[in-house]
């Protein structure tokens, strides 16, 4: 699996794992929820800032959310 495959799955179970909706999280990161979507499916490339607003919203590194560690 190539490393922004890993991302995909990361940020949606991190997002169920919270109980949170699309909505909730493309709010916070200042995005539409359309937008957040296509991330979580893999639609479109997550931009480097967004890697690292996720990142913060979860409390993980990025390193976690790109699947070069599984230590969060």
């Amino acid at each position: 699996m190539r490393v922004m495959e890993m991302v995909f799955p990361r940020i949606r179970d991190m997002r169920e794992d919270n109980d949170w909706k699309q909505e909730y999280v493309a709010e916070q990161l200042g995005i539409k929820q359309t937008t957040y979507s296509k991330y979580e499916l893999g639609k479109i490339n997550i931009p480097v800032e967004m890697l690292m607003k996720l990142a913060d919203l979860y409390g993980v590194s990025v390193d976690y959310l790109l699947g070069r560690t599984d230590q969060r």
